[in-house]
């Protein structure tokens, strides 16, 4: 089968979307399936490539808008392509829109994994509210599948409950090879934080993970919290742990390499991912690796993976936006007699439900079933 895949952006870039393309394609792969990406070029990188098998057609950008990249010589590109499938992502226009168009015009049939909805703050957000209210609509009556990570996301989305009788339920995955346990210590009462920093990405909680950690100080005063990413919102973020007097207590660490980030996995005696919008947080991947490295988890009840948290008793989940809450959860891990329980159960859970393989296996039968 030949597959199609159209993100916006792909490896050597790292992200959510990226990142699932980049695993779910390599496995398609393994599973003898010939995977094209295309994509826009960034980072720069050579424009046509192989990489662990995955075929890779970079174009040029002429902007973004928001968080997409625009490259106006995708139409012609996948216009000239001969393929069985093409599998696009929301929430990322353009290229979503000119797949729908062309697999449309080519009588090809097109899956759509929808990661969550399409939201901005200030202009962008009238943009976006522009684009769900025609081009998405579209995009959605076009597709053949729309793949949602979690069961709970069409109770969160907008714009999904239209589309009931075309959704399918196939969950994120992780590199159980790659992320797993490694024979290092443990860094004293320290917490791992990882995110993009820009306005894009606040919905991610560091907000109010900060503000817990001023609550936590006062019962373990040499709280440490490791923040790993950087963006526009760098500057801001550390004005925010100078007003809160955390100085001694946050330590920014910048991009962190993927073959790094394994390590910061494994050192650190939590992960935290406090999200707080039900829209944007699809799905939440960085929880998942996490428990695959065997480190106790805290995120809140809108990730996919929240309920085999609570299940597995791999780690604590809060309501959103729930500071008092947040800081307690750090404190009764930190405070557990053998919190290598939890760091286990995850594992556990991770090689039972959310391997990669596992997951391409579900998606070729979509496939299948399309073709």
């Amino acid at each position: 089968m030949k597959i199609i895949q159209t993100p916006v952006r792909f490896y050597p870039y790292t992200g959510g979307v990226e990142n699932y393309v980049y695993y779910m394609s390599k496995e398609l792969v393994n599973l003898g399936h010939n995977v094209k990406v295309i994509c826009a070029n960034e980072p720069p990188s050579k424009k046509e490539d192989i990489v662990d098998g995955i075929h890779i057609k970079r174009l040029p950008y002429i902007t973004k808008i928001a968080n997409t990249n625009i490259t106006p010589g995708f139409p012609v590109t996948i216009s000239k392509e001969n393929y069985d499938i093409i599998h696009t992502h929301i929430p990322t226009p353009w290229s979503a829109d000119w797949s729908s168009i062309i697999s449309k015009y080519k009588k090809k049939p097109m899956v759509v994994t929808y990661h969550n909805d399409i939201v901005g703050s200030g202009f962008a957000n009238y943009i976006a509210k522009f684009y769900n209210s025609t081009a998405l609509k579209s995009v959605l009556n076009n597709a053949d599948k729309i793949i949602i990570t979690q069961p709970n996301y069409i109770k969160y989305s907008l714009y999904l409950d239209k589309y009931e009788d075309k959704i399918e339920v196939v969950p994120n995955g992780v590199d159980v090879e790659k992320f797993k346990s490694l024979k290092i210590s443990k860094s004293k009462n320290t917490l791992f934080f990882l995110s993009l920093l820009d306005e894009f990405h606040k919905y991610k909680g560091l907000d109010y993970l900060l503000k817990a950690i001023l609550i936590v100080k006062n019962t373990i005063p040499d709280i440490k919290l490791v923040i790993g990413g950087k963006g526009s919102l760098l500057d801001y973020y550390h004005k925010m742990v100078v007003d809160l007097g955390l100085i001694k207590n946050v330590e920014f660490h910048g991009f962190i390499p993927e073959e790094k980030i394994v390590e910061y996995y494994n050192m650190s005696n939590i992960f935290i991912l406090p999200s707080i919008s039900s829209l944007q947080e699809g799905f939440g991947i960085v929880v998942l690796e996490a428990m695959a490295c065997e480190t106790p988890v805290i995120s809140t009840e809108i990730v996919g993976v929240a309920v085999d948290v609570k299940k597995s008793n791999s780690g604590i989940i809060i309501p959103p936006k729930d500071t008092k809450q947040l800081a307690e959860a750090i404190i009764k891990i930190l405070n557990h007699k053998n919190p290598e329980i939890m760091g286990s159960n995850g594992r556990k859970l991770v090689k039972e439900k959310y391997t990669w393989s596992e997951i391409a296996i579900n998606t070729e039968k979509i496939y299948n079933k399309l073709i």
